[in-house]
Order: structure tokens, then C-alpha cells, then sequence
């Protein structure tokens, strides 16, 4: 991966600088990716009975038809970095929304849940390189010090895609329906392609390459990146703060408040916009915050306790009024963006060469983490459904939810116990300390 340009607008010898705004403009065609991306990441949660009801499934079943988005999704994230240096963000980029929005058009048409696995599938194949393809772009159009700030930026513009999954699409869906609604979201890919290769470009320059380290071969920079178990800390919080964003506010959280606390769909889909939203903000406030201190694991390690906490009460205890309810959302979404940092951390802790391979593996082991635990809360669900259907869709009791939901009280354990193994790189890559990433290990 380029080791980041010194200056967002260099010139070549001899050559036209680009504007100083340029290189914002090269970042946003990045965050309109990730902004669908994450649109289609939720967007199942408000369709939940529409697609039981069609398809004829259970929980285990739609869990499993939500989380085939984020299979391919995962396991592109270790090459894709690689095709990124390889073929270069302009190119990879407008392919992926091009596919992504063919995906979209897939689903909504599809008449079995075969098909509807296919497009799901296609859908996160483009929309796997939103995030790192983003992060492609940051790298090589700002400066290190602006990094975590820009990502949190990021982090923030993708949820408004999120936001938009939400309450806005329930509304949309319920009145016209979730397949003609997902055909006309499906030509956003195709115009973002186009926008794509009209604005980006491979280099930060008019004729200089953009970068100076070497670029290694696949296998090799993911073996050097898989022997530091620093990224495997960082990815194992950021995989495991996101499953109550993407398990609960992604799929379950509609129909659970629903049930929970007599909402209405459109209620419950602004409820957990809320979730959404506060996660946008949080990032880039706590990616400047880290900065700020020049800490990554203070932030971290008091997101991840006090997010889990957040949601747990709202899960657990009873007779919360609506405000308060409101307000502990808020607060898991807050306080969980400060893994966005965990990116930062991961990167460094490795060499700029490997950087690519480093975000990608984290971010695998997000996405793997969450296309676990969408069906798993499903199939849980179902073990304590009681029978009763509405309007061709099971309906399960707050109990059943209770029970599966114990699911996240484990992965808070696990999300505390791997923020409290990582060591703090003072925002300093370790390399300019004089250590290796091996060496820099508690």
C-alpha cells in the first residue's frame, strides 16, 4: 500500500498542482461507495416480514439471506487490497459500484431465496471495497496526521447511507413495496460508477508515481501482517463492537422493539437510526479526540465497555421509558465509533508496504464476525419461537429475543478482553521508535 504523499496537492516536475479541494473530491466519490454500501448492510432490517412472507422462511433462513451480503464481503477484504495497488482505486472502485448496483437489481427481482442469496452476494462482492477502497484514497491524498480524522469522516458519511436504510426506506417500502424500491436504488451504482472514473485518478500527481515503497506479492504481506498479533486485536474489536450495530441495528433491533416495547415498524426502523446516526457522529469526534491525546487505546477500550453496557440494559432491563430508550441507543453507537481508531492502530503497527493487507484483514474479520452472527441470532430465535405467525411471518416473543441476545453479552467479554491486550501506539507508527511491529508486543 503507497505510504501517504506529504502534501494533498502535489505536482509533477513541471506539471499543473491539483486544487487543494482536489483531493476531497477524490475522497468523496470513495464515501458514496461506502455510503451504498452501508444503505445495503441494514436495509434488511425494515423488509423483515416482507421477505419472510415472500420467501417463506424462518429466522435462521432470513438471518442467513441478510449475512450473504457479508461473505464475499469478507473474504475480499485480504486481496482486494492487493487489486487496489495493483489496478489502482479508479478502475477497482467504479467496477465494484457497477456490480454492487447489478447485485441490488438481482435481489429485487428475484423470485426464489436462491436468487435472492445470489444478489446478496453480488451486493456485497461491489460493496466490499467501499471501506478499504476509501481508505485506499485517504492514504494517498492526505497526510498521515490527517488519517484518523478523514477515516472518522468516512465512518460518518456511510452511516448516512445507513440512516437512510432506515426509516426513510421503511417509509418508502411500505408504500410502494420493497422490489421496485430496491430497482431504483439499484441505478445508484451504475451513475456512481460513472462518477468514479470521471474524477479519480490513479496518481497524486500529473506524472510522478505516488508512491516510493515496494509492493509486495499477496501471500507475503499477509503472512507478515498475520504474525503481529496486534492486528488481530485491533480486528478482533472492531469485528466485535460492530455486532450490535450490524446484528442488532442491521436486522434484529426493528423487529425486536417492535415486540419489545409495541412500536411501529416505521418507529422502530428511526429508532434504530439512532444507533446509526450517534455511530457517524462518534467517529470522527473520537478519531480527533485520539489524535487529540495521541492514544488509541484509552478511546477504544472505554467505547467498547461503555457501548456493550449501552445496549445490554436496553436488552435486559424493563419498564425503560422512551427516552431512556432513545438515549442508550444513542450511546452504543457513540461510544462504539471509537473503534474506527482500530484501523488506525493496525496501521501502525505494520509497514506502509503492508498497510493495504492490514486494513483488509481487519476488516475481515468484522465482516466475518457479523455474517456469524446474523443467522446465529436467527437460529436462535427460532429454537424459541412459539408458533405464532402474522401475516405469513413468524413473530417471536420478547423471551425468545432475551435468549438469543445473551449472544452479545459474550461478545462483550470478548471485545473488553481484546481491547485490553492492545498496546497503545501513541498515534506513532512503531517503526519511528526503532522497533519492529514484532518487537513493539507486550
Amino acid at each position: 500500500m503507497p505510504e501517504p504523499s506529504p502534501s494533498p496537492s502535489p505536482a509533477a516536475a513541471g506539471g499543473r498542482p491539483f486544487h487543494p479541494l482536489y483531493p476531497w473530491l477524490v475522497w468523496a466519490t470513495g464515501t458514496l461507495l461506502f455510503c451504498y454500501a452501508f444503505f445495503h448492510r441494514v436495509a434488511p432490517s425494515v423488509m423483515v416480514s416482507d421477505l419472510m412472507r415472500d420467501f417463506q422462511v424462518g429466522g435462521a433462513i432470513l438471518g442467513t439471506l441478510s449475512a450473504f451480503y457479508f461473505y464475499p464481503y469478507a473474504l475480499l477484504q485480504i486481496p482486494l487490497g492487493n487489486m487496489l495497488d495493483r489496478w489502482g482505486p479508479r478502475r477497482v472502485i467504479a467496477c465494484a459500484a457497477a456490480f454492487c448496483g447489478l447485485g441490488t437489481a438481482v435481489f429485487a427481482v428475484s423470485g426464489s431465496v436462491e436468487m435472492a442469496y445470489l444478489g446478496r452476494a453480488m451486493i456485497g462482492a461491489g460493496a466490499a471495497f467501499g471501506w478499504i477502497g476509501t481508505l485506499t484514497l485517504i492514504t494517498l491524498w492526505f497526510p498521515p496526521r490527517r488519517f484518523a480524522l478523514v477515516t472518522g469522516l468516512t465512518s460518518l458519511i456511510g452511516m448516512v447511507g445507513a440512516v437512510g436504510g432506515q426509516a426513510p426506506l421503511a417509509a418508502v417500502v411500505s408504500h410502494f413495496g420493497w422490489r421496485p424500491t430496491l430497482l431504483w436504488a439499484s441505478l445508484y451504482g451504475v451513475v456512481l460508477a460513472f462518477i468514479i472514473l470521471r474524477v479519480v485518478r490513479e496518481r497524486c500527481d500529473d506524472g510522478a508515481a505516488a508512491v516510493s515503497v515496494p509492493r509486495l506479492r499477496l501471500w507475503r504481506s499477509l503472512c507478515e501482517v498475520a504474525a503481529i498479533p496486534q492486528v488481530w486485536a485491533a480486528g478482533l474489536v472492531v469485528a466485535t463492537v460492530s455486532v450490535p450495530l450490524m446484528a442488532f441495528g442491521g436486522l434484529w433491533g426493528v423487529p425486536y422493539m417492535v415486540q419489545a416495547h409495541g412500536m411501529t415498524r416505521p418507529e422502530a426502523a428511526a429508532s434504530m437510526s439512532v444507533i446509526l446516526a450517534s455511530w457517524g457522529l462518534g467517529a470522527p469526534i473520537l478519531g480527533w479526540l485520539s489524535d487529540r491525546i495521541q492514544s488509541r487505546k484509552i478511546p477504544i477500550l472505554a467505547g467498547t465497555v461503555l457501548s456493550f453496557g449501552a445496549i445490554l440494559f436496553l436488552i435486559y432491563v424493563p419498564g425503560l421509558p422512551r427516552w431512556l430508550i432513545y438515549t442508550l441507543l444513542a450511546m452504543n453507537g457513540f461510544t462504539g465509533a471509537a473503534v474506527v481508531t482500530c484501523y488506525a492502530a493496525g496501521r501502525e503497527n505494520t509497514r506502509a508496504a503492508v498497510s493495504g493487507t492490514t486494513m483488509g484483514l481487519i476488516n475481515a474479520l468484522s465482516m466475518g464476525m457479523t455474517a456469524i452472527y446474523q443467522p446465529l441470532i436467527g437460529w436462535l430465535l427460532d429454537l424459541g419461537w412459539e408458533g405464532r405467525v402474522d401475516g405469513g411471518a413468524r413473530v417471536y416473543s420478547v423471551e425468545a429475543y432475551q435468549m438469543a441476545f445473551l449472544s452479545l453479552a459474550a461478545c462483550g467479554g470478548l471485545a473488553v478482553a481484546a481491547a485490553l491486550y492492545m498496546r497503545d501506539t501513541r498515534c506513532r507508527p512503531v517503526g519511528e521508535s526503532g522497533k519492529t511491529a514484532a518487537q513493539s508486543l507486550p
